[in-house]
């Protein structure tokens, strides 16, 4: 009867989707190993036995102008996480996402000798900032690929990658009567689920233009119902100081972002993962993006890809609305949702964007890590 090895794992998770990534791969590599675990994650890791060093809400910082402005603090958090894996002498270290803090932490595992790196999420290299592909060939021993064009991608540059597939290539559906009842929702009403993000400032962002989205759409169509799912308690209250003495239908919930996709015509939703998940769900989204003028200028002469929006990029074409920047007003996402929810093609376009999500799983890539060891 062999026994498993004992190993040490760093992890750093800066977010919400990273915890479930993280907390799966966790799970998968408990079958192969004996994990012991130290770094940085969220609640969902936390329950595999992470004690995190500090909260890993400190890491939900995104765009160019907020990591500059909290340039100090994370630094700071990313000397500590170095130096706690030095001491706790790691076995391996994961980043999980977030490659802008987790690159840096790759790099200082790997002058440890024996530390073998893995990165968890792609940077999006092909899409943008094509630079950052000598340090993950230098710096990172594999790097697992939620999607295939991604790891195709990653073969042509020579550089090792697994591709996992992506998580929610396995969800389902949720029973509509069940998400009704759930929720004291009204079965005459139709439902629209709004996605504003998971980030303070993503909520500061896009709330003002949903809102007045919301506003126009209840006007002319008063059967609606708005649904906003938020990621946790701070995101809820967030999003309340929004909607607030605003004479709409409107239900908000932590946690409801599946419950409430389920049972929507289709979804407004900030680009990110979160469109993929609407897109899977059969609530076609309406990809919407904003952030200041200084960060956009800047991300749209990185950009190497026409396309912002997950679904539409596995796609190669815009099958689903992108609204950017100045195109983000409540007119167009009103437009927009006019021609979407009419659409009797899109459905065929959603079972096409589910079949790009495959790849070989979270156990499969636990024996992959297990290899490079």
């Amino acid at each position: 009867m062999s026994t498993k090895q004992d190993i040490k794992i760093g992890i750093v998770i800066g977010e919400h989707s990273g915890d479930i990534l993280g907390s799966k791969i966790i799970e998968s590599l408990k079958k192969e190993f004996n994990v012991s675990l130290v770094g940085v994650g969220g609640p969902l890791t936390e329950n595999h036995g992470l004690e995190s060093i500090f909260n890993f809400k400190d890491l939900h910082i995104m765009g160019l102008i907020e990591p500059i402005l909290n340039i100090r603090k994370l630094l700071k958090h990313r000397k500590l996480i170095i130096k706690t894996f030095k001491k706790e002498k790691i076995d391996f270290f994961i980043g999980v996402d977030s490659p802008d803090f987790n690159i840096p932490i790759h790099k200082a595992c790997k002058k440890e000798g024996s530390i073998k790196t893995i990165q968890l999420v792609s940077p999006s290299v092909w899409g943008w900032r094509q630079g950052r592909l000598k340090n993950i060939k230098k710096y990172i021993d594999l790097t697992l690929c939620l999607f295939r064009f991604e790891h195709d991608f990653y073969i042509d540059q020579k550089i090792s990658s697994f591709l996992l597939g992506h998580p929610l290539s396995e969800i389902d559906i949720k029973d509509s009567n069940y998400v009704r009842s759930k929720y004291n929702l009204d079965n005459n009403k139709q439902y629209l689920a709004i996605l504003p993000g998971s980030r303070v400032s993503e909520i500061s962002n896009m709330m003002p233009t949903y809102i007045a989205f919301m506003e126009k759409l209840y006007t002319n169509k008063s059967d609606f119902h708005f649904l906003i799912p938020a990621a946790d308690n701070l995101i809820k209250e967030k999003i309340e100081s929004f909607t607030k003495n605003r004479d709409l239908p409107i239900t908000i919930s932590i946690g409801a972002a599946r419950d409430f996709l389920s049972v929507s015509k289709c979804s407004i939703v900030t680009s990110g993962t979160a469109t993929l998940e609407a897109a899977v769900l059969g609530a076609p989204p309406i990809i919407c993006y904003k952030t200041n003028n200084f960060n956009y200028f800047i991300i749209s002469r990185m950009l190497k890809t026409k396309l912002i929006g997950l679904p539409n990029l596995l796609l190669s074409k815009k099958i689903f609305p992108e609204l950017i920047q100045s195109d983000c007003t409540p007119e167009n996402i009103y437009n927009s949702f006019q021609s979407i929810i009419y659409s009797n093609k899109i459905q065929d376009e959603i079972v096409k964007v589910k079949n790009h999500l495959e790849g070989k799983g979270f156990d499969a890539a636990a024996k992959a890590i297990h290899q490079t060891s």
